[in-house]
């Protein structure tokens, strides 16, 4: 069983390192830039990594290309961002030892935001397949919140993928004005209506949500503003498809 790694990139200079590091147990490390203006390509090739250079086809399409060019069936999509946990690389070890028996799995994901790492607030364990046979596996997702679907057997692994999130909150709001927007245009795509009941009460339900029944106050200061970031990315995302239909 040889599995390659894939990762898209767009100037992640100061992430890529550790998710290539993270990857002792691939066979190959394949990445596609669109286009950075930072060291990233050094990087990857210093990594060992192969790059590939490819326009921006949206997250699921970038992905899905990625897999594409892999040398190997077995493919482990890792975002930029993220990094295995040692026991989820020995997990991964013990599959490649003594094969496997599912077309696809799971891991838990673990975020670490403002320096700590998450573990309520539905952010955990908010399991992703991230390792599939691509013959039988893809991306879908059109604008924002790409998934692997896949059409085989689906296993889970018990070890941590580490997802390295925003480090401030000025970093929080920055890339909540992207997906947001991203957001906002998979609602006018789909041509559903956002009435002014969602931008009234859609935000303090997802405040409560996240904060009360996810227990997000479990998770201190961060917790808190997880959950006032996640109603503020629920009425900005109603917003902008407002205005945009």
């Amino acid at each position: 069983m040889k599995i390659s790694a894939t990762i898209i990139t767009y100037n992640e200079e100061l992430n890529l390192p550790r998710a290539i590091e993270s990857l002792r147990c691939c066979d190959e490390i394949v990445v596609v830039d669109s286009g950075s203006t930072d060291r990233t390509v050094e990087i990857a090739l210093r990594y060992g990594a192969r790059v590939l250079e490819a326009n921006w086809r949206g997250y699921s399409g970038q992905k899905n290309y990625a897999s594409s060019q892999a040398t190997h069936d077995w493919v482990l999509s890792l975002d930029a961002d993220e990094a295995l946990s040692e026991d989820l690389e020995g997990e991964i070890w013990s599959l490649k030892k003594n094969g496997s028996e599912c077309d696809a799995y799971t891991f838990p994901r673990l975020a670490q935001y403002l320096g700590r790492w998450i573990l309520h607030s539905g952010w955990y364990p908010d399991r992703k397949i991230r390792l599939f046979d691509r013959r039988k596996a893809h991306w879908e997702g059109d604008y924002v919140h790409e998934s692997v679907v896949c059409k085989g057997k689906i296993g889970h692994l018990q070890g941590n993928l580490l997802h390295y999130t925003c480090g401030s909150l000025s970093e929080h709001l920055k890339t909540m004005d992207r997906y947001t927007t991203l957001a906002a245009e998979e609602i006018v795509a789909r041509k559903k209506p956002v009435g002014f009941r969602q931008l009234l009460f859609d935000p303090p339900w997802t405040f409560f949500k996240s904060y009360l029944f996810q227990r997000g106050f479990q998770d201190g200061i961060e917790g808190l503003a997880i959950a006032y970031m996640a109603a503020i990315y629920t009425f900005v995302k109603y917003a902008k498809a407002r205005f945009m239909s």
